[in-house]
């Protein structure tokens, strides 16, 4: 299946699915501390991006980022720059930071596919794995030569581009 079948097909579809190489991969039911973890993360980036008055968005999960012809994910935040996407729009072509929230079914994926993957795309500078349970991050940034990885538990992290920071404490749910 290609990336424009999958998009028709799962606007009928339930559940939630990703594409990895034409193949239709669905996902499982969340936790409650995904969920909580996730709207933490979604809230904060807006907040950073509102308060550094940039003309960038965060999006919560249910946008899709297609990486190539096959694959297509769902991440659990992002955040892209530039106008407005239309309303109606499923997609987002160019997100500059992405964010996934580890789950017991997610964590090599998310570590190792979609690291990869989303790090294909010339517009992703920042990709973020939350360990909602052992509350660190591993901020992935794209270097000058490299992608650099930082695994941070407290402090900030500075997301340039597009310009702001978020305090690490903040991307998690209140204990």
């Amino acid at each position: 299946m290609t990336v424009d079948e999958f998009l028709v097909w799962g606007e009928t579809a339930p559940g939630r699915h990703e594409l990895v190489n034409g193949e239709v991969i669905a996902m499982a039911p969340e936790r409650v501390r995904h969920a909580e973890t996730k709207a933490a993360v979604f809230q904060t980036l807006q907040r950073s991006l509102r308060a550094a008055d940039l003309p960038c968005r965060a999006m919560p999960d249910g946008m899709t980022v297609r990486i190539d012809t096959h694959t297509a994910f769902e991440p659990d935040a992002l955040v892209y720059c530039g106008p407005r996407l239309d309303p109606d729009a499923v997609e987002v072509p160019a997100p500059v930071v992405v964010v996934e929230v580890l789950s017991p079914g997610t964590r090599r994926t998310d570590t190792g596919i979609k690291l990869a993957a989303y790090f294909r795309l010339a517009s992703v500078a920042h990709y973020l794995v939350i360990d909602a349970q052992e509350r660190l991050v591993l901020h992935h940034r794209r270097g000058a030569e490299a992608i650099e990885t930082r695994i941070a538990r407290e402090g900030t992290l500075r997301l340039d581009p597009p310009g702001c920071a978020v305090a690490v404490a903040d991307l998690f749910p209140e204990p």
